[in-house]
């Protein structure tokens, strides 16, 4: 299938791009914008912004559009990571701090404890930056969901990805209730913390799902939506159905406002942490 116009980025200086690298490199971190192959890639890194992506770099969940390595990290945790993304978020100058991470069900607590020590971190480090995390499910395990919305991030991210019915193709070990219900309990627990989860068109979904997803999503408590375009990462992840074009971005837009979500983004290009400290990163 080939691509549209409106799919196709203008290229990026790879200069303008090296101080993102050299400071990654430097903390020896991940990103997800690198794992997971994202096409906002040059954009981000040449306005200096990166997602950190924390507890390694190969997924204990194999989903089928994601292009992050699948392993088996065997419980390895590297307790000097939240340190040193706080540090190299603060030599960046980041007022807006994303942090996401592999899934990790091979930890009893999924990983929890890492992500609230890089909270805790990035408020010493960096005081005056907003924090949002983007995270697994923890398998349902509301005492790790607790463990971090404890920790005091502003914005708290779970993504459904796609509809109920293709979750088993494109989140085979994930439950569509499971998520709601992680959405749910941190909006009613946590009422301070700004709910956020976002989903992806394209994978042969039909209207009346989406509508259905985003009512769902709303029941749950979420306040704000992102609606990105899937992009096939190789021939060995699900293939594009559709290419869904600009004005259909924009109507769903109009449509969640409508159902009642404070803030929707929208668009080919959207994805969950891409420009987000403008796009619903205000708390």
């Amino acid at each position: 299938m080939i691509k549209p116009g409106w799919l196709k980025k203008p290229p990026v200086d790879f200069l303008a791009t090296s101080q993102v690298r050299q400071n990654i490199s430097l903390g020896r971190l991940n990103t997800v914008c690198h794992s997971a192959r994202c096409p906002n890639l040059g954009e981000c890194f040449s306005r200096g912004t990166a997602t950190f992506m924390i507890l390694g770099d190969e997924c204990s969940r194999s989903c089928g559009f994601c292009a992050v390595p699948h392993g088996k990290p065997a419980g390895r945790v590297d307790l000097g990571e939240p340190e040193r993304v706080a540090q190299t978020a603060a030599r960046m100058g980041l007022s807006h701090v994303v942090v996401t991470s592999v899934t990790r069900d091979d930890l009893v607590d999924g990983g929890a404890g890492i992500f609230a020590r890089t909270i805790w971190a990035l408020r010493r480090e960096a005081p005056s930056a907003k924090v949002e995390v983007l995270t697994p499910d923890f398998m349902g395990n509301l005492a790790s969901v607790d463990t971090v919305a404890g920790a005091g991030p502003d914005l708290f991210n779970h993504n459904m990805e796609t509809v109920r019915r293709l979750y088993g193709a494109v989140r085979p070990e994930g439950e569509y209730t499971r998520s709601l219900q992680v959405i749910r309990h941190v909006r009613a627990a946590y009422p301070a913390i700004r709910v956020k989860s976002g989903f992806m068109l394209g994978l042969g979904e039909e209207e009346d799902e989406v509508i259905q997803l985003m009512e769902d999503l709303k029941w749950a408590g979420c306040q704000v939506v992102t609606i990105g375009q899937y992009l096939s990462p190789s021939r060995k992840h699900l293939p594009v159905v559709e290419y869904i074009p600009p004005e259909r971005f924009q109507e769903l837009e109009r449509i969640g406002l409508q159902i009642g979500f404070d803030d929707v983004f929208a668009g080919p290009f959207v994805r969950s942490s891409y420009m987000a400290g403008e796009r619903g990163g205000d708390c």
